[in-house]
């Protein structure tokens, strides 16, 4: 199945289960997404209040720019508005610099060395770190050698809404309040975890060995969400082995095909 169609059965089954009443919010999604972008990223070292500092500065979110994302029921894009930032900001959230959404912030709104703003390109952070710091010198060196060039922003929806036919998601307000913002190692891929292990999953299927792939579909098989009674019938059908000699009915094997079309893989089951 092409990615043209999938979106438009995934749009469908999102209308379907919306029924008469609007989505407010991507079925299944984290309630603090973490969203990437790219970024270009720059780090100086300057004097700020009789101490040398590190600034880094770049956009943690572009605005009008449509990127793809994952549900339950399948892909389809999303969009921060212009404008998203604006409530959140006049409130003075209090939010962290960190590298990769983890370990010991950097820097923070609170103590008043993260700045942000929005502007028409998007969501704008500037830092100022402390370069005595290990865990700042390895980001900066990393940022000087452009291993890392991405950001990411945690927040959480405010106001949002589908288009009519269920395939884009706008984001039109957000909180950033106990959020963070910062640079990423993959910022160039939008998905959150778990809906990047999806699409991966979907794009593997018609590849996996039997042996994998027969494995799949037991484990989907448990879940009491999904109804895998149907099963993917070929145009032609070829004819059925004889089985006289063993005297056993032939029984029509899954479809790995069916597998792809049918299911959205929503989680991952380690």
């Amino acid at each position: 199945m092409s990615m043209t169609a999938l979106r438009a059965q995934a749009a469908a089954a999102r209308s379907a289960a919306a029924g008469s009443t609007t989505m407010p919010i991507p079925r299944d999604r984290p309630e603090s997404p973490e969203v990437r972008f790219s970024s270009q990223l720059r780090a100086k070292l300057i004097e700020r209040d009789g101490q040398d500092w590190y600034q880094i500065e770049g956009y943690a979110s572009a605005f009008e720019q449509g990127y793809e994302m994952w549900d339950m029921f399948g892909p389809y894009t999303e969009v921060v508005s212009h404008g998203a930032a604006d409530e959140t900001l006049a409130a003075d959230p209090e939010v962290v610099f960190r590298f990769n959404h983890a370990g010991t912030p950097m820097a923070g709104t609170r103590n008043g060395r993260l700045q942000l703003w929005a502007d028409d390109a998007g969501l704008g952070q500037r830092a100022w770190v402390n370069p005595k710091r290990a865990d700042v010198q390895l980001l900066v060196q990393a940022l000087e050698d452009d291993d890392v060039r991405e950001q990411s922003f945690m927040f959480r929806i405010t106001s949002g809404q589908w288009s009519p036919d269920y395939t884009e998601y706008r984001i039109n307000a957000f909180d950033l309040d106990r959020g963070d913002v910062g640079p990423v190692t993959y910022g160039a891929n939008p998905h959150t975890t778990v809906s990047a292990r999806s699409g991966e999953f979907l794009a593997s299927i018609p590849n996996l060995p039997p042996l994998v792939a027969r494995e799949a579909y037991a484990r989907l098989a448990q879940r009491d969400d999904l109804d895998l009674t149907q099963r993917a019938v070929p145009a032609t059908a070829p004819a059925a082995p004889s089985s006289a000699r063993t005297g056993e009915t032939p029984r029509m094997g899954r479809s790995i095909s069916m597998l792809r079309t049918r299911l959205l893989v929503s989680e991952s089951d380690d």
